[in-house]
């Protein structure tokens, strides 16, 4: 076989500086593949992977022949801070296999994320990068892709020669954006020369400010697409919007343009930069108190979905705080599908007790790291019933999961009077009605949904509830888009929306 010779390689966790640590277990539950075991994931019809891997080397497969040096793809749900002897096990292993390959590859691709963190690192990715750097120097190409929430440090944009960040939010373009990246890195293996630009921004957009369907995100990244598709220099423009939660020197959202001229990519930088700031004031988060979306619940003459976004286990949330819930129960709110609760042992119990089965279902009880004194992790009881019961293996329909393999561990359908509740043993945030359906459960036919997710449930939802039928609850939570109630410690301050004093104005050159 000839063609170019590309190593491939991925380290992707968003991480909440307030979480519990992320461990191995949390890797090797969602996607931890190695060698020609990564290759035979991204080929498969059902990967374990999100959707960046298998778009490039499906890319790559179709534009012809071509050589993968296969190394170590490790993904986990969104989490606390990854341990870092951990990490350093990882760093271990791509050294391994790039001093390995050093000489015998012409190019590199890396999965990465942008929010990671490790206990004691603030840039794993950077670190990851300045390995490849390390090991292969600056004549080899290197290509990474980002999620849009990354938080962009300078040794990101440094040390890579094409910078490819998601476009939508929910995240509906990775395959896309893994195929991209194949075809960047061609370009540049066929002699493109490329320059990057970067401008960071005092500006940490709540999360729910962030969709890409509507609103000032979206107007921004759209400006960018426009601009590039007038301009053959730009190869790609990422605005990031960041990961608030990650709590880093260089948080903030980014503009970052790829283009085979340096004026080019900076002056487009400075022009979405400008953009941005413009569109400062209506970075806010506009939420649902919990006793109005109880009434909602209650009364709406249509069927509404309830986004518990401020315990998104998408953005490091536990999954499993009980506001929604114990409100909605205690108004006897009816039809209603609440999904999903992570709680193992009442997930094991239920199991146990078979289909069914009628029992004080008590969630939260201490368990793992979860302790009786945790703030957001109150217990509550009521009376249930077994209604169905699974080994959580789920095929992804729609949205961020589509077409993954999904492992949501033992999983039941608990019945508390009028709202059926799902509960799972490995943490995920309900972003596919899937979730539901495996167990027999129809979201279209409710007359309310609540999901553990911050957006990427919407485009999972959106068949059933369309963006005028959603509702954003303020409850409590490690990823409440009200950022004044976090402790931050290394967020860049001003900024805003939590300092309403902040200014800016664009860097000199």
């Amino acid at each position: 076989m000839s063609g170019p010779r590309i190593a491939l390689l991925g380290f992707s966790i968003e991480c909440n500086r307030f979480a519990p640590p992320a461990t191995e277990a949390d890797f090797r539950g969602r996607c931890w593949v190695e060698g020609a075991a990564l290759l035979a994931d991204a080929r498969a019809a059902v990967p374990a992977a999100l959707g960046e891997m298998p778009g490039f080397v499906q890319d790559m497969d179709a534009a012809g022949p071509w050589q993968p040096v296969p190394s170590l793809l490790a993904m986990a749900e969104p989490n606390g801070p990854v341990e870092h002897a951990l990490f350093e096990t990882m760093m271990a292993t791509w050294r391994r296999d790039l001093e390995a390959a050093r000489g015998a590859v012409d190019g590199v691709y890396c999965v990465l994320h942008g929010a990671g963190l490790t206990t004691e690192l603030d840039d794993p990715e950077g670190a990851v990068q300045a390995l490849v750097r390390e090991i292969l120097g600056t004549e080899v190409p290197l290509v990474c892709g980002y999620d849009l929430h990354a938080n962009v440090s300078d040794a990101m944009v440094r040390d890579c020669d094409g910078f490819i960040g998601y476009r939508t939010n929910p995240h509906v373009d990775m395959r896309a954006r893994g195929a991209e990246a194949a075809q960047l890195l061609r370009r540049i293996l066929g002699g493109t020369k490329t320059h990057l630009a970067l401008r960071r921004l005092p500006i940490v957009a709540p999360t729910v400010s962030m969709l890409t369907a509507q609103g000032p995100y979206a107007e921004v990244i759209n400006l960018g697409q426009q601009k590039q598709a007038a301009d053959p220099r730009i190869l790609n423009v990422s605005v990031m919007g960041g990961f608030t939660y990650g709590d880093t020197p260089f948080n903030g959202m980014a503009a970052v343009v790829t283009a085979t001229d340096r004026a080019a990519a900076e002056d487009l930088a400075d022009t979405l930069a400008l953009a941005a700031w413009e569109r400062r004031g209506r970075f806010v988060a506009r939420l649902t108190t919990l006793d109005d979306a109880t009434r909602l619940a209650q009364d709406s003459p249509q069927p509404l979905i309830f986004a518990d976004v401020a315990d998104n286990p998408g953005g490091g949330g536990r999954g499993n705080t009980m506001a929604i819930l114990v409100a909605f129960h205690a108004a006897g709110v009816e039809r209603c599908l609440v999904g999903v609760i992570h709680d193992p042992m009442l997930a094991e119990e239920a199991h146990k007790l078979g289909v069914g089965a009628r029992f004080t279902a008590r969630f939260n009880r201490p368990q793992g790291t979860l302790t009786a004194d945790d703030p957001f992790s109150r217990p509550f009881a009521a009376e249930a019933e077994v209604v169905a019961l699974s080994d959580g293996a789920v095929q992804g329909r729609r949205g961020l999961y589509g077409g993954v393999a999904m492992r949501l561990g033992p999983t039941a359908a608990l019945r508390l009077g009028g709202i059926t509740v799902v509960v799972i043993t490995h943490r995920h945030q309900c972003a596919d009605p899937a979730f539901f359906e495996h167990l027999g459960l129809d979201s279209g036919a409710a007359r309310a949904v609540v999901v553990k997710s911050r957006g990427h449930f919407r485009a999972g939802f959106d068949e059933f509830f369309p963006h005028e039928r959603v509702i954003e609850v303020d409850g409590p939570g490690l990823t409440s888009p009200i950022l004044s109630r976090f402790p931050w410690t290394k967020l860049p301050r001003p900024v805003l929306p939590i300092d309403a004093e902040t200014t800016w104005t664009l860097p000199s050159r």
